[in-house]
C-alpha cells in the first residue's frame, strides 16, 4: 500500500483501512489539536522519532485494556496492602509526559520531542489529555498520560520512578473510567507488563465499535 501523504492545511486522513502491514499510514500534516482529535476519534495516532516527518499509525490489531477488566496480581494487591498509595489527576500534565520522556530518552529512545510535548499540552489545555500520578508513602511513584475522547482512553506513555509505579497508577484509572462507562484504554501495541495486567488484541473493526461506543450518549 502506498504511505498516504497530509497537507497541513487539510484536516483529513486517507481510511485507515489502507494502512500497511505495519500499520503506516500517512507522513506530514502537523500536530494541531483539531488534527490530533480527528486522528484518535479514527484509531490513528502519531508515531516518529526525533528529526523525522510526523508519521501517522493505525495497526490493523490494537491492544485494549477494558476498564472493568483490569487484573490486580495478588503480588501488587499486597503492596497496596503495605503501603499508603494515592492517586492524584492532572496534578502537572507537563511534568508527567516530561517524566515519561526523561525515563525513555536514554535508554531506547522516544518518540516524545519538544513538538509533541507541546502538542499533547494544547490537548490538556481543551480537556482533551489528562494525566495520572501515582504515590507510595508521600512520594511520587509513577504515573502516565493520554488523550480522552468521550468515554475512551487512549494512553501514550508511562514512567516509574518506584516498584509498581505505573502499575499503580493505572489500576486506580482503569477503576475510575469503569466507574465513568469507559468503553476501552486503548495500549495501542501488545506488551507483555499490559497483557498480564488485563491487555487483549482486537481487530480494528472490534476496535472502531469499542471507540464508537465511547462516542455514543
Amino acid at each position: 500500500m502506498p504511505v498516504f501523504r497530509l497537507e497541513e492545511d487539510e484536516i483529513s486522513f486517507p481510511d485507515p483501512r489502507l494502512a500497511d502491514e505495519d500499520g503506516l499510514l500517512a507522513v506530514g500534516g502537523d500536530l494541531s489539536v483539531e488534527r490530533l482529535v480527528f486522528a484518535y476519534a479514527n484509531g490513528i495516532f502519531p508515531w516518529y522519532s526525533q528529526g523525522e516527518p510526523i508519521l501517522w499509525w493505525c495497526p490493523h490489531e490494537r491492544f485494549i485494556i477494558r476498564p472493568e477488566k483490569i487484573h490486580v496480581s495478588h503480588s501488587l494487591k499486597k503492596y497496596m496492602r503495605k503501603h499508603e498509595v494515592q492517586v492524584l489527576y492532572n496534578r502537572d500534565f507537563a511534568d508527567t509526559m516530561h517524566r515519561c520522556r526523561l525515563k525513555r530518552e536514554f535508554a531506547e529512545g522516544t518518540w516524545i520531542d519538544d513538538e509533541m510535548e507541546r502538542a499533547y499540552g494544547r490537548l490538556h489545555g481543551v480537556d482533551c489529555a489528562m494525566s495520572v500520578e501515582a504515590y507510595v508513602d508521600g512520594e511520587l511513584a509513577g504515573g502516565l498520560y493520554g488523550v480522552v475522547l468521550g468515554r475512551c482512553f487512549f494512553g501514550e506513555s508511562m514512567f516509574s520512578d518506584m516498584p509498581n509505579g505505573s502499575k499503580l497508577a493505572l489500576v486506580k484509572l482503569a477503576e475510575l473510567l469503569a466507574q465513568k462507562g469507559f468503553s476501552l484504554i486503548d495500549c495501542q501495541f501488545h506488551t507483555e507488563h499490559l497483557e498480564s495486567m488485563g491487555g487483549e488484541t482486537v481487530s480494528y473493526a472490534e476496535y472502531m465499535e469499542l471507540v464508537n461506543t465511547g462516542f455514543s450518549d
